[in-house]
């Protein structure tokens, strides 16, 4: 008898040396996902989109012309140029600061994005890509929003389902979905295409709205729970129409922006029949920045019409630029600039949006909760 219990002993501390060598990939396991403190938290960060989000993919293309990895990008970027088209940090960098992320948000592109890294989300955005799979053609080579979201059900989700040991309904709880497209549809497609475009603008943001709408449904089938749905930008006020609003605004370039966003907006009401249990917030940085240029000093900018670097002229957009010429110039105030290049914000503008995103109460800026209160649900 003595034997036999002896024997049961060393078999009880080999298995509790076992379980604590080689624990369980079960519901435990998932509840780790959450906070320290068995909390819900933010866990990380899936990003999808175009160049406004984008952190570096496009380094990756080879024949994309559509690239931020070289000066006077990235100026003031801690790692110097890395994909970003601002000067500094973009608007995902600066959430992720204000969710405490452990780290920056990894590019998918990236060989090295795998295995651990890929545990507090990835970036999928594709600078001068759309919602429509041709949008891009101006740049050669992008990742279209199909392409990126295929990206992450095909490679990304499976290897954070191996590194967290449990599948997408559980752990994609705790993490955001950041998409930040539709720009590019109608500046690089609809309108530059337009003398052959038999489509109403109307009929044309229908389609875009109808296919996000879609995109985003497939995200929440494949787990995702917490949407952040950047709007389109003032189209019309940018640099790079310079040559045609003589320092004004274009009104048709903006009212195709309005007409996408309120189409955004309205999907987040409808939404919630479609996709039981999800949460989705609408950034409207349309009107943030549109306050900004409106009165400009108000918010501490000195400059909101012109770029602050040096821009490669555009043949296709009849000599205006979009990108910082390599090695060109920039203003010395850039904290003062609303426009880095012909088309993105400053790091400044991009403060302000992260900053009204994750708190503001205003539901013109968010709708119809900030980031801050999304998270904590």
């Amino acid at each position: 008898m003595a034997k036999t219990t002896a024997t049961g002993l060393i078999i009880l501390f080999c298995l509790q040396f076992l379980v604590r060598l080689f624990p369980c990939h079960g519901t435990d396991h998932c509840s780790r996902v959450k906070g320290k403190d068995g909390n819900d938290e933010i866990k990380g960060m899936f990003v999808f989109g175009s160049s406004l989000v984008d952190n570096g993919n496009n380094n990756y293309l080879r024949n994309s012309t559509a690239k931020a990895d070289f000066l006077p990008y990235g100026i003031d970027f801690p790692y110097g140029p890395s994909g970003r088209f601002t000067n500094g940090k973009n608007v995902i960098d600066l959430l992720g600061e204000k969710l405490k992320l452990p780290s920056l948000i990894p590019t998918f592109s990236d060989p090295s994005t795998k295995g651990r890294k890929v545990v507090h989300g990835v970036n999928f955005a594709s600078g001068a890509s759309g919602i429509l799979d041709d949008t891009g053609f101006l740049a050669v080579q992008v990742i279209s929003l199909n392409q990126q979201i295929r990206n992450f059900e095909k490679i990304t989700l499976p290897e954070l389902e191996k590194q967290l040991g449990c599948g997408s309904k559980e752990l994609l709880q705790n993490y955001l979905f950041v998409v930040g497209a539709g720009g590019n549809d109608y500046s690089f497609n609809y309108f530059l295409r337009k003398p052959d475009n038999n489509v109403s603008l109307q009929a044309f943001t229908a389609i875009l709205t109808k296919l996000l709408s879609q995109q985003i449904q497939k995200l929440y089938n494949l787990g995702g729970r917490k949407f952040v749905l950047m709007s389109v930008n003032p189209l019309g006020c940018a640099p790079m129409v310079n040559a045609v609003r003589k320092g004004r605004c274009i009104n048709a370039l903006n009212k195709a922006a309005t007409l996408f966003n309120d189409g955004l907006k309205s999907f987040i009401d409808v939404a919630k029949a479609d996709m039981p249990n999800s949460n989705l917030v609408f950034v409207n940085s349309y009107k943030i920045i549109t306050d900004i240029i409106r009165n400009p000093a108000s918010k501490g900018f000195k400059d909101a019409k012109n770029a602050c670097c040096e821009l490669v002229p555009s043949i296709q957009l009849g000599g205006s630029g979009i990108l910082c010429k390599k090695g060109g110039k920039t203003c010395g105030d850039r904290s003062g600039h609303v426009f880095f290049d012909g088309l993105h914000p400053t790091e400044a503008v991009n403060t302000q949006i992260a900053t009204k995103a994750f708190s503001s109460y205003l539901q013109t800026e968010v709708y119809p909760i900030n980031v801050n209160q999304l998270a904590k649900l």
